[in-house]
């Protein structure tokens, strides 16, 4: 009797356990695929299936991003409302946005809630030995504050520098705060230990901890951002680490990629996106303080074409909080609004079925359509699962390119030569879904000309692929690859 009413306690608490389970999980998942996997789990597991979605199924992150936007005017308008919107301040006789870009803007007028600002200056920066040694110059001019957010700090001789830089500024009495991810900043040596040893003020976003129990390896800040005294930024999809070093050509890791220095009111929006992965990570409400008003002086290189001044800026933040697709519908909008050409460089490659439909009816309707990929690969699985994609691309015209190492890492997307995005977000379920991403768009030809520029002389460099590539492939190599991309939303 006593085993008879044991049996039924425990089958009322399974019952109870999993019909709340399984109705969170109906509440709280938007994705089809992954709520069936997590409702299975929980029926063919009982009291593990459950256990396992309290763990890792659940999403804790709540960074109230939109407590903080830009503010708004009195009626809460947004956009071309704004009144620091660029579409208000330009002349009619030359408009802030094409009329062709004006959907896209429109798009992002509504997901991110933010306007776009006129008259900033952007520089294009390649791989490191471009990028660092101007982004220490401006952490060492410092004189009232370092914002700095990255995915990968490696503590090797570039991490060294920018440690030492770090504490530079802080000793001159410089409000320094450094964000890293809890799982990328992971090395022999963690770089949040080494800054706390210097003395800076770290905070980890999301580190592994077993109680309150936080075991995802997703839900990464894979933003990276440094801005300086609110006057000079850095964004765009470098981390901190020698690999980036592009010209150490005795270094098989060596990566490529593209940084862009900023300097504009968009710096607001950075340091608002910082400010609130600040809050969520460290608990604590930080305002850098105001910095003296100086002439920003000329860039030591001007007299380049890569300077582009008085471009229209917006950032875009993504992620599996309140910022939830706003990368995915701005993208979606803006390969919708193509006429001429679209590239695409970015390293992973797994768009949601909306961008790959809207990818081919772009080059359906005689959109020239380049995506431009690394042949050799730092995730060997994801290369594969992408493979599993190309044919129906190639079928309807879109042009894909395997670039030579070394391994290029940029995230890069224009259109037409008039619209342009940069920043950290890949086109794959990790970026689009899982992490936190920032991409600046941009609404200007001159800069997104020189983009196009870049993204032409990495396709002139590369191979094409061809169906006919794709189709003699061996048996096993299709098998391969079909068995990736069906893991492909969790790679």
């Amino acid at each position: 009797m006593m085993l008879l009413g044991f049996k039924i306690v425990v089958g009322a608490v399974w019952l109870a356990l999993t019909i709340y389970t399984v109705g969170h999980v109906m509440l709280h998942k938007s994705n089809a695929a992954s709520a069936w996997g997590w409702i299975v789990s929980c029926l063919l597991m009982p009291f593990v299936g459950p256990g396992l979605y309290a763990l890792f199924g659940i999403n804790r992150v709540q960074t109230r991003a939109r407590k903080r936007r830009m503010p708004r005017t009195p009626a809460g308008d947004v956009g071309s409302a704004h009144e620091a919107d660029a579409r208000r301040r330009r002349a009619a006789d030359r408009p802030a946005v094409p009329s062709a870009l004006s959907e896209v803007a429109r798009t992002g007028d509504v997901v991110t809630r933010r306007p776009l600002l006129d008259h900033n200056r952007l520089e294009i920066l390649h791989n490191g030995e471009q990028a660092y040694p101007r982004m220490l110059a401006a952490i060492d001019a410092a004189q009232a504050s370092v914002a700095l957010m990255v995915y990968i700090f490696e503590t090797d001789e570039v991490g060294q520098q920018f440690v030492d830089a770090l504490q530079r500024a802080q000793a001159r009495g410089v409000q320094v705060r450094c964000l890293l991810d809890g799982i990328g900043e992971f090395a022999w040596k963690r770089a949040g230990s080494v800054l706390f040893e210097h003395g800076l003020i770290v905070a980890r976003f999301n580190p592994l901890r077993f109680w309150p129990p936080f075991l995802h390896v997703n839900l990464r800040n894979h933003r990276k951002v440094l801005v300086v005294d609110g006057q000079i930024g850095f964004a765009g999809g470098m981390n901190i680490c020698v690999n980036h070093l592009a010209d150490r050509f005795d270094n098989p890791c060596r990566i490529t990629d593209v940084h862009i220095e900023i300097h504009g009111p968009v710096l607001a929006q950075l340091v608002q996106v910082f400010a609130d992965d600040w809050a969520y990570a460290s608990g604590e409400e930080w305002s850098p303080p105001q910095a003296p008003k100086v002439d920003t002086p000329p860039s030591s290189t001007a007299a380049e074409p890569d300077i582009v001044d008085s471009t229209i800026c917006r950032v875009i933040t993504d992620g599996p909080n309140e910022d939830y697709a706003q990368l995915s519908l701005v993208l979606l909008a803006a390969i919708n609004a193509a006429h001429r050409h679209i590239h695409v460089v970015v390293p992973y490659f797994l768009p949601p079925a909306e961008i790959m439909m809207a990818l081919q009816s772009a080059a359906l309707r005689g959109v020239l359509v380049d995506i431009i990929l690394p042949l050799e690969h730092d995730q060997i699985l994801t290369h594969y699962a992408a493979r599993n994609q190309f044919e129906p691309l190639l079928e309807r015209g879109v042009r894909v390119y395997y670039q030579p190492p070394p391994f290029c890492h940029a995230k890069l997307f224009v259109v037409d030569g008039h619209y342009a995005q940069f920043g950290s977000a890949n086109l794959d379920p990790r970026s689009l879904r899982l992490n936190f991403e920032l991409m600046v768009e941009v609404f200007d030809a001159d800069f997104a000309g020189r983009l196009a520029e870049h993204c032409v002389e990495l396709r002139d460099k590369a191979h094409r692929i061809t169906r006919e590539e794709m189709r003699a492939r061996p048996l096993f190599a299709r098998l391969r690859d079909a068995l990736c991309w069906l893991f492909g939303p969790y790679l």
